[in-house]
C-alpha cells in the first residue's frame, strides 16, 4: 500500500469511527498539496466504489482572511457526495459529525459543463442554471481541527453535509457581489457577510475552481452543485444549535442540531 493510500484509508477510518487523528503534516511535514489532492482523490475513488455518486463541488478558502490564516494564496477543492445533502429545515443527527462548523455560501447550479484552463466568470454566468442560498457544515476528521493547507485538502477540503434552501433565482437578476447575508445561530446575529467577501464575486470562485480542475483533467458538469465559499467566518455548531443564513435576494435555509 502506498502513501497516499494509507492516508486516505487513515481518514476513512477516522470518518467512521468519529475519532480525529493527528494531522498528516505533523507526522510529514513534505506532505504537499500536490499528495493532499491525490489523497483526496482516492478517498473520493473509494466512497465510489461504495455506492456514493459525485452531485457537486465545494470551494473553500475563498477569503483573504482565512487565506492568511491558513498562510496561502489561493483557495482548495472537495467533492460534494450524494449522501451529504440535508433537507432544507431538517435536523442532523450528532452522530453524523464529528466537530462541525456552519458557513454561510452561494451555491451555484450548472445548465451546461465548464472545463479550465481558460474559464473566466463570465462564461460562469452564462452556465449557471440558478442560484440557490446554502449552509455548508464543514467537518475536520483531523483533531480540534489543527490543520495546515494540505490536511484539509486530503480531507476532502474539510467537507461534511450541505443544505440548499430559498426558491432557484436566475443569475442575471442579482449581482451577487453586493448581496448581503445574515447568519443566525438559536435566533442571534453571529455574523454577516457579502459577496465581494469571496474573491470579489462569487462567481470567480468558480472560475478557479473549473480551472484548478483542469490540473486533474475533472470537467464541472451540468447539473452540478457548486458551493462558492463562505461569505463569513465558520460558526462552531453544538447539540440543539439552530442555524439560519438569510441572503438578500435570494431567500433563506435553515438547519437544526439533535440534542
Amino acid at each position: 500500500m502506498d502513501i497516499t493510500e494509507s492516508y486516505a484509508n487513515r481518514l476513512l477510518i477516522a470518518e467512521k469511527e468519529r475519532v480525529g487523528i493527528a494531522a498528516l503534516t505533523d507526522e510529514n511535514p513534505s506532505f504537499s498539496t500536490t499528495d493532499a489532492y491525490a489523497v483526496q482523490l482516492e478517498i473520493i475513488k473509494q466512497k465510489q466504489q461504495s455506492g456514493q455518486q459525485i452531485v457537486g463541488k465545494k470551494i473553500g478558502l475563498t477569503s483573504v482572511a482565512m487565506q492568511e490564516l491558513l498562510g496561502v494564496d489561493e483557495p482548495d477543492y472537495g467533492h460534494l457526495l450524494h449522501g451529504m445533502v440535508v433537507e432544507n429545515g431538517s435536523e442532523v443527527s450528532f452522530e453524523r459529525v464529528m466537530q462541525p462548523k456552519v458557513e454561510g455560501e452561494i451555491a451555484f447550479v450548472l445548465n451546461k459543463e465548464l472545463k479550465g484552463p481558460n474559464v473566466t466568470a463570465l462564461e460562469v454566468l452564462q452556465a449557471t442554471d440558478y442560484i440557490l442560498p446554502a449552509l455548508e457544515i464543514v467537518d475536520s476528521r483531523v483533531k480540534d481541527w489543527k490543520i495546515k493547507l494540505p490536511d484539509t485538502i486530503a480531507d476532502n477540503a474539510s467537507s461534511g453535509l450541505y443544505v440548499l434552501g430559498g426558491t432557484p433565482k436566475r443569475i442575471d437578476k442579482i449581482d451577487l457581489s453586493q448581496v448581503g447575508m445574515v447568519l443566525l445561530k438559536n435566533g442571534e446575529v453571529v455574523n454577516t457577510g457579502v459577496g465581494a467577501a469571496v474573491m470579489g464575486h462569487p462567481a470567480n470562485c468558480v472560475a478557479w475552481l473549473a480551472n484548478k480542475l483542469s490540473e486533474f483533467d475533472i470537467t464541472l458538469n451540468k447539473g452540478e452543485v457548486i458551493l462558492s465559499g463562505a461569505l463569513s467566518a465558520a460558526v462552531n455548531a453544538e447539540p440543539g444549535d439552530v442555524f439560519t443564513a438569510k441572503i438578500a435576494h435570494l431567500g433563506e435555509v435553515s438547519v437544526r442540531f439533535s440534542s
